[in-house]
């Protein structure tokens, strides 16, 4: 199983898209909630260099946000990280 961390926060349309599309991919993750606790927020900027959220890792590797989720899962390449 790999393993697969997202920083969300609350109300964030493509948190909530993120995180639908690995539980129907069946996928296991850590949410890493960045809105009520600075110190992840920290964390996130220094492993990405990005305040956007959500920022996503496979294995400790960044893929991106929302947009590039989606593009590696409709092109067949999200399989390739897993």
């Amino acid at each position: 199983m790999k393993n697969i961390d997202i920083y969300t926060m609350d109300n964030c349309t493509y948190c909530t898209r993120a995180k639908l599309l690995l539980e129907e991919k069946k996928l296991e993750f850590n949410d890493y909630n960045i809105m009520h606790n600075p110190e992840l927020m920290i964390e996130m900027v220094s492993r990405t260099n990005k305040r956007t959220v959500p920022q996503i890792f496979i294995n400790g590797d960044s893929i991106g946000g929302y947009d590039e989720l989606e593009y590696l899962n409709n092109c067949g390449k999200l399989e390739r990280y897993l």
